[in-house]
């Protein structure tokens, strides 16, 4: 790695690293993601273990292929703020065995920020309740995807990567790696799986994330690593003796995609229609999901406060 003042790579051989083009992950492994979820459905069929519902499935395909269009159609204003940051870059990092280990975990650093920051901010909220809609738990919710994300700015995220000199093909071959690797943890017809709970996310830890019961609230954002989670607090395991209770706080009641695509911004619009000051429209975009000028709305703070009272327990700080 050099720094570039100086001491950079020659433009032919930057323009060399800049043209490898990695393999497109999540679209080689879309055909495998079809052929888990009708087996996954055939076994739950069998042994009655986990749960598919038709049209809720039929929903979580409709909202992967919008948010595919949509990538489609928004993909290059993405890579043109990624290759705008990049011309900034503090470093030149090669495509190298060192760099690639230290772009993956990097990249999964920035994964836990980004999910963490769009369950406690509202306005990244709005995209990402999308995928927690579904009331089961199952291969295909994997697939609900929001169609909004990139018009919330989530791409910002990663842009410290690039500025540090990781090349942009490389920090967005490890976030679709990444996305690919989440998909198998989204069943329940996996249980727990010894020593390798405390590295990696796993579909034991995800099933707490999906959870709307209040000691799993606002927990386990792994990407791929749970040792974010455990570092930062977020941790929390799941329990025999709690089953996950799936979906949102006040669930949708509807399989419209439109509904379901949109609901929370819509709901954040009548909000900020109805503020009446600056700090409350900041409060309503900004603040955490339920927030409100009086307290008055649930928040996951003040369930999660409500369930430790009714406990005798205390929340960490």
């Amino acid at each position: 790695m050099a720094a570039r003042p100086g001491r950079g790579l020659t433009s032919t051989r930057v323009a060399d690293r800049l043209s490898f083009v990695p393999p497109d992950v999540v679209s080689y492994a879309i055909p495998v993601f079809v052929v888990l979820i009708v087996a996954e459905m055939l076994y739950v069929r069998a042994s009655r273990r986990g749960a598919y519902e038709a049209a809720d499935t039929a929903a979580s395909l409709c909202m992967g292929l919008g948010n595919s269009v949509v990538k489609i159609l928004a993909g290059g204003a993405v890579v043109a703020a990624y290759t705008a940051v990049y011309a900034w870059r503090l470093f030149d990092i090669p495509w190298a065995p060192w760099s690639m280990a230290l772009c993956f975990l990097a990249e999964d650093l920035a994964y836990y920020g980004f999910h963490r920051i769009s369950h406690e901010r509202r306005w990244f909220w709005a995209s990402h309740v999308v995928h927690h809609t579904s009331q089961h738990y199952n291969l295909g919710t994997a697939l609900r995807q929001t169609w909004t994300g990139n018009l919330t700015g989530a791409f910002v995220f990663w842009l410290p990567l690039v500025l540090i000199g990781f090349p942009p093909a490389m920090v967005l071959f490890f976030s679709g790696l990444s996305l690919v690797y989440q998909f198998w943890i989204h069943t329940e017809v996996i249980g727990r799986l010894g020593p390798l709970e405390w590295l990696f996310n796993t579909p034991s830890h995800h099933r707490v994330h999906h959870a709307t019961n209040p000691e799993y609230l606002d927990a386990n954002y792994a990407g791929v690593l749970i040792i974010w989670d455990r570092l930062f607090g977020s941790f929390v395991p799941e329990r025999d003796a709690e089953p996950p209770v799936y979906g949102v706080i006040s669930n949708l009641g509807s399989f419209n995609p439109l509904r379901i695509a949109l609901h929370e911004w819509l709901g954040m619009l009548r909000d900020l229609v109805r503020a009446r000051s600056l700090r409350e429209a900041l409060g309503y975009a900004f603040g955490p999901p339920g927030w409100s000028p009086d307290g008055s709305r649930k928040t996951s703070r003040s369930i999660k406060q409500a369930w430790a009272a009714r406990r005798g327990a205390r929340l960490p700080a």
